[in-house]
């Protein structure tokens, strides 16, 4: 099966299957062509299509690197993480990397499944320099019909067994991320508030001591400082004055909103999404921010400014 790939590209394949040979159809060749190749191939999906995978290869199995997908990365933050680090380990030039990663979507929450989509959206520009070949297979027994349907606009093409077409509502990832976002609540009338003018060292006193009143001890405190510092610290290089700093509880959760009115740059809405390499770059603290956070948005409101809130774990999530 060949899948004629873009030198240097991405290649971004929706497999929707609704059974185990569904499954193996479009897996199998995939990896077979792979390990025939010398390519690197990974499967990180569910223990069962896992032991399907390994049976059907047969000895080619020996060659195929495996993780359960649970454990690939429990939010996108980490998920994207997860494949560079395989990429940039295994790639070598003229050896594209191939991965069937299929992600968790039983026993998420609303909003986590919305940013699971904007990930598999977001691959499309993360990965885009990356030359990998990647399935993502949907088990249309379990997924919702939501999700079946963002399947389509996510990925530009899809396969089913060893045939390979374009997906009819393909949106690009901008416009895609762009219709998800939702306003954003104001925040309650007896949030903490410190105001733009205050120095570094009260913002970092601030995050503690709000951190503290929320129940949160030893490092989670700790992360709470860094976490404020490195959004502040983001917002700035976007041209940002100063923000005010507002922080309150929510049951099993603490917020931290930065708002930096004024003029302000609007970032790409993957930005923060890639680790930090070699060379520093500004969106380095917007990663740290999100790897820190559960939920992260970034909104730029006309009148108002940008606006940065991160929702973390409460006290009482262990």
């Amino acid at each position: 099966m060949s899948t004629d790939p873009v030198r240097g590209g991405f290649e971004h394949y929706a497999c929707l299957y609704e059974d185990a040979e569904g499954f193996l159809s479009t897996a199998v060749p995939f990896a077979c062509e792979g390990l025939d190749a010398g390519e690197p191939v990974l499967a990180a999906t569910t223990p069962a299509n896992i032991r399907l995978l390994r049976d059907a290869l047969g000895e080619r199995a020996y060659g195929l690197d495996t993780a359960e997908t649970a454990h690939f990365g429990r939010r996108p933050v980490e998920r994207v993480a997860a494949f560079l680090r395989y990429v940039d380990r295994f790639r070598t030039p003229g050896r594209p990397v191939r991965m069937i990663a299929e992600p968790v979507w039983a026993g998420k929450c609303e909003r986590q499944i919305a940013d699971w989509k904007r990930m598999e959206s977001g691959l499309n520009v993360l990965l885009a320099h990356t030359g990998a070949r990647m399935i993502c297979p949907y088990d249309t027994r379990t997924v919702p019909d939501h999700v079946v349907e963002a399947a389509w606009a996510t990925h530009p093409r899809h396969m089913a067994g060893d045939l390979v077409l374009p997906c009819g509502t393909y949106t690009d990832p901008e416009v895609f991320a762009a219709a998800g976002e939702r306003p954003l609540a104001p925040p309650p009338a007896n949030a903490a508030l410190l105001e733009p003018s205050a120095p570094m060292g009260a913002v970092r006193r601030f995050a503690r001591l709000r951190a503290a009143a929320a129940g949160l001890e030893g490092e989670r405190v700790a992360q709470a400082e860094i976490l404020v510092y490195e959004a502040l610290t983001w917002l700035l290089a976007r041209g940002a004055a100063g923000a005010e700093i507002r922080a309150w509880e929510e049951p099993g959760a603490v917020v931290w909103d930065l708002l930096a009115r004024g003029r302000s740059a609007r970032p790409g809405r993957f930005e923060g999404f890639v680790p930090p390499g070699p060379e520093p770059s500004r969106a380095d603290a917007l990663w740290l921010v999100r790897t820190l956070s559960e939920f992260l948005d970034v909104r730029a409101e006309p009148g108002s400014g940008l606006r940065l809130r991160a929702v973390c774990a409460g006290p009482r999530s262990i």
